[in-house]
């Protein structure tokens, strides 16, 4: 669990249970979150948003403001887990 502050408002970052990362992938995420910056107050309480990182792939937030401003990972799909579908044909996605 991290605490950090955007705007006079005190967050807590917290990890799903399921999720195993290295401190390195965690100071990751933090830095991307920072980098939201004015962005991240205006989610509403029980929303949710991604996060495509180079590193880590697809990282999923789930915003919570009752009764603490708290940001949880509750997943992260890596880049070979991803997929695609156009005019119902569904298939791997691969970055050009």
């Amino acid at each position: 669990m991290y605490r950090f502050s955007i705007e006079d408002q005190d967050w807590i970052l917290r990890f799903s249970p399921n999720i195993q990362i290295e401190a390195e992938e965690k100071q990751a995420i933090i830095s991307s979150i920072l980098q939201l910056g004015k962005d991240l107050p205006h989610y509403t309480h029980g929303e949710s948003f991604i996060i495509m990182n180079d590193q880590l792939g697809i990282i999923v937030f789930n915003v919570e403001k009752i009764p603490s401003l708290i940001l949880t990972v509750s997943n992260i799909v890596a880049e070979d887990k991803w997929y695609i579908q156009k005019n119902l044909t569904l298939k791997r996605y691969l970055k050009d």
